[in-house]
């Protein structure tokens, strides 16, 4: 509810309302225990400092109306249709943005829909155990009095951020965009240790691919696959940035929170340049293992052709002094047969013929293959 009347977004979310109340012959309640799971936290500050700690959005809309100064800072884990449908109702909030925060899975961005600010964050963590870097999306609606973050995963860590924003009372009294900076920050901050995840798996890959590991090709492919989401969830937030340094936020954004918009500006320059070196590092780790790979394989058929060579020598070897034997067998065979009329057999000098004949043989075969270089 918002200035009295009821708040009907447009498009394909208000479409999903209607089917809603079509199924349950009611509009969707604005807040029911049942759909309050997806509530993590809901606080109202004023001038600063925690005013109130509702239970429930219910209970904070409320908190709102009774203190006009006062600003809500709501967030939700994988809410469910009924707590986005709730918060769109009484803030207004614009049906392109509401289906982007259901359905997720976007590129880091930052749109306007009238006084309403739409950021969409891909923080990034580290998993040390499986050496992998895990991405979530955490969306962000920056409204005045209004602070709503619906995060899809784990990262990052906003009860810290929280915690953090609620000693620096004067930070936060700075408004809605004072928290839009802690979580820009706490994101930014974030991809530290993922770089540092990052550089020390390049160097464990290099110490693979020199030491010949097999698995190396499939682990250079992984990384860089990781190292290719990492550059599309930290380069797009660079522009997130400017845009928010240079006022589109909000023209009434201070100059003090601007400065430390262009501090977090400066950090996630560093954390870009250096994934871009990353990526340039694993091309050319993939290019020199693929090398390496190729001298490997040339000499793995060196050896195989120099076995065959030795074998097929040996092979000769013993095919000629087979040939060789075998001659004086079959002159010693042929004459060997029992027939009655063999003109030799009767002969003075058969004998001495048959022994002449083998050896005549068996040296003129000697002769030839050494010529060949059989022997």
């Amino acid at each position: 509810m918002v200035g009295g009347r009821r708040f009907r977004p447009g498009g394909g979310f208000g479409r999903q309302l209607d089917e809603y109340e079509t199924r349950v012959g009611v509009a969707p309640p604005t807040e029911s225990p049942a759909a309050s799971h997806g509530l993590v936290d809901s606080a109202v500050y004023l001038r600063g400092h925690r005013f109130a700690s509702p239970s429930g959005l219910a209970e904070t809309y409320r908190c709102l109306q009774e203190q006009d100064d006062a600003m809500a800072w709501i967030g939700l884990y994988r809410p469910d249709i009924e707590q986005i449908t709730s918060l769109a109702r009484e803030f207004r909030l614009h049906d392109l943005a509401v289906e982007d925060a259901i359905n997720a899975h976007q590129r880091p961005k930052l749109e306007r829909y009238g006084h309403t600010l739409f950021v969409v964050l891909r923080a990034a963590r580290y998993d040390d155990l499986r050496e992998e870097v895990e991405f979530s999306e955490l969306h962000l609606f920056i409204g005045p009095g209004f602070v709503v973050t619906v995060r899809h995963g784990e990262a990052p860590d906003l009860a810290a951020v929280r915690r953090r924003m609620e000693t620096e009372a004067q930070m936060l009294a700075r408004g809605p965009e004072a928290v839009l900076y802690a979580i820009l920050d706490q994101v930014v901050d974030g991809y530290a240790p993922v770089v540092a995840g990052l550089e020390n798996d390049i160097d464990e890959i290099e110490t693979q691919v020199f030491g010949g590991d097999p698995n190396a090709s499939r682990r250079i492919y992984g990384l860089s696959r990781e190292v290719i989401q990492f550059q599309r969830a930290a380069r797009p937030l660079l522009s997130v940035l400017d845009a928010l340094a240079v006022g589109a936020g909000s023209a009434s954004t201070d100059e003090e929170l601007r400065r430390y918009l262009r501090d977090v500006t400066d950090h996630l320059t560093q954390v870009v340049e250096r994934v871009d070196g990353f990526r340039h590092l694993l091309q050319n780790i993939l290019t020199v293992n693929a090398t390496l790979v190729s001298q490997q394989q040339n000499e793995e058929m060196r050896s195989l052709t120099a076995a065959s060579y030795s074998q097929n020598e040996e092979l000769k070897k013993v095919s000629s002094w087979a040939a060789i034997l075998f001659a004086p067998t079959l002159i010693g065979t042929v004459y060997g047969m029992n027939f009655v009329h063999m003109p030799e057999l009767n002969w003075r000098f058969g004998y001495l013929f048959a022994l002449l004949l083998m050896l005549l043989v068996c040296g003129t075969l000697y002769v030839i293959f050494k010529r060949r270089g059989w022997l």
